[in-house]
């Protein structure tokens, strides 16, 4: 079992639109393509989102697009930022397995964390992509039917840039809950 019964929500946050015109910058690696005006306004528009839910503590890939994401976000939501690499996108030499140990580490970790130094009463939330997140969704026991219904958005993710899931624990403390808690609607003039 990860974390206390009582365990607070942890919000899983895909990064806000990238540029993806520029071409010179690999997509996987760092740095990786900024954001676009659209995805400050999306990561604008999720700081607000984390604020109202309590959110003061974010863990970021490496890559710009998950970090400018995760530093707009904690200007609207007075929250801190830690970069942590297990928070990476998908590595042409990652495996399903090496991407859910990574990702069900850092899960472990921030769980563990809330609940040995901050009592469980902090809502901590991970900044980083489509494809970590809909893994560590899987290792957690969302069941694949309910995730393939979600595969809808841009390059099968589960969710669109600047949207988030919220996983909780389930009452029974073995299981966890999942709810896609946000989706940015943002139109720029």
């Amino acid at each position: 079992m990860i974390g206390a019964m009582n365990a607070p929500s942890i919000y899983l946050i895909r990064h806000a639109s990238p540029d993806r015109v520029k071409k010179s910058l690999p997509y996987h690696l760092p740095p990786g393509p900024p954001l676009t005006a659209l995805g400050r306004a999306e990561a604008y528009a999720v700081g607000d989102f984390l604020r109202n839910a309590g959110v003061r503590r974010l863990y970021s890939s490496p890559l710009e697009r998950c970090q400018e994401t995760a530093r707009i976000a904690c200007q609207a939501a007075d929250a801190c930022i830690e970069v942590d690499e297990r928070l990476i996108e998908w590595q042409p030499e990652d495996t399903p397995e090496s991407v859910r140990s990574r990702m069900l580490a850092i899960f472990k970790q921030v769980v563990d964390w809330n609940d040995e130094v901050n009592s469980g009463r902090s809502e901590i939330g991970l900044v980083t992509h489509g494809g970590p997140i809909a893994m560590l969704l899987e290792s957690l026991g969302m069941e694949a039917t309910v995730l393939a219904s979600y595969r809808r958005f841009d390059s099968n993710n589960p969710l669109p840039p600047a949207a988030v899931w919220r996983v909780s624990q389930a009452g029974d403390g073995d299981s966890w809950s999942f709810e896609l808690a946000f989706m940015p609607e943002i139109t720029l003039v």
